[in-house]
């Protein structure tokens, strides 16, 4: 682990126990050795530091440190698709974090520090306009394959004070965008294979994250790294009346909620768990206290309160 660094999740990926390896769960078997294998993920203080001041801010206490995929996983991916084998792939703003998945269990997490706001500074740079204006341009128009897109439509942006308007080509736009996705995707292909995991990987690739709303997104994933796709919602666990969440740019928050509330329940069941295991036990000594001592106590008392000589003697 490297100077500045701390431990954000311990995640075992199986158990051995007396030289018999493959063991997920080890509760319940007997041994004499038990080895583990795990997979640690680490961050730097400095930035969960950073992060823990901006949710306090808000006016809200921060309970634990969720890496990025782990929390958009509990929300977009089904179990299913967990056991067969996925690779989840958040593109936010500021980076693509990669989760690979196999007979249930997390086996590889990456970071590629890419994201959304690379693109809309492609598209500033490319472009010539304001950051606003370029994050405007891909939300309402921007496109991850530029084949698809007319050279006539035509994107009318306002100038600055005193300027003419500029006119830029939904085809170009989606050329810019297009550029740099190949780039993320490019790296995301290269995590997937160093992990080890590529061909096992039934249930493909699911993209979720606010990268996730471009417009041919799904058919750019499977063109550029080969695999099935689709776009991850994070309604999966969800009611289907639920509305107001149903864009993959909400997929990490939804799965912070779902784990939060797990772990509550968690922990509701070990109190509730403790509690009436105490309860049995003080309600059985209560219960032979009134059928033996009890009984006994109040025939001794009417004994003496009769003036049985031979008893007070």
């Amino acid at each position: 682990m490297l100077p500045g660094e701390e431990i954000i999740h311990v995640l075992p990926q199986e158990y051995t126990i007396d030289s018999e390896s493959g063991i997920k769960n080890p509760i319940g078997h007997e041994g004499v050795r038990l080895e583990a294998n795990f997979h640690i993920i680490t961050g730097q203080m400095a930035a969960a530091k950073n992060i823990k001041k901006c949710v306090e801010k808000a006016g809200l206490q921060v309970v634990d440190l969720v890496l990025e995929p782990i929390a958009s996983s509990a929300a977009v991916l089904s179990e299913e698709e967990k056991e067969a084998g996925v690779a989840l792939v958040d593109i936010g703003g500021g980076t693509t974090d990669i989760a690979i998945f196999y007979d249930k269990i997390i086996r590889h997490t990456a970071v590629i520090p890419f994201g959304g706001n690379v693109i809309t500074e492609d598209i500033k740079e490319g472009c010539s306009i304001l950051a606003k204006h370029a994050e405007e341009m891909k939300i309402k128009f921007g496109s991850a394959l530029a084949k698809e897109n007319q050279d006539n439509e035509i994107i009318v942006i306002p100038g600055l004070k005193g300027r003419t308007p500029k006119e830029i080509s939904t085809k170009n736009l989606a050329s810019i965008i297009e550029a740099r996705m190949k780039e993320i995707l490019d790296l995301v292909a290269f995590e997937i294979k160093n992990s080890g995991y590529e061909k096992k990987l039934i249930a493909g690739i699911v993209v979720t994250g606010g990268g996730a709303q471009l417009k041919h997104m799904k058919q750019l994933v499977e063109y550029t790294i080969g695999m099935d796709t689709r776009i991850g919602y994070p309604n999966e666990h969800l009611s289907k009346s639920v509305e107001d969440v149903t864009s993959p740019l909400f997929s990490t928050g939804v799965g912070l909620v779902l784990q939060g509330f797990e772990e509550l329940e968690l922990e509701k069941t070990r109190n509730t768990k403790s509690v009436t295991d105490t309860d049995k036990v003080t309600t059985h000594s209560r219960k032979m206290r009134g059928n033996f001592f009890d009984a006994l106590f109040s025939k001794t008392k009417k004994l003496f309160d009769e003036g049985d000589e031979e008893f007070k003697e």
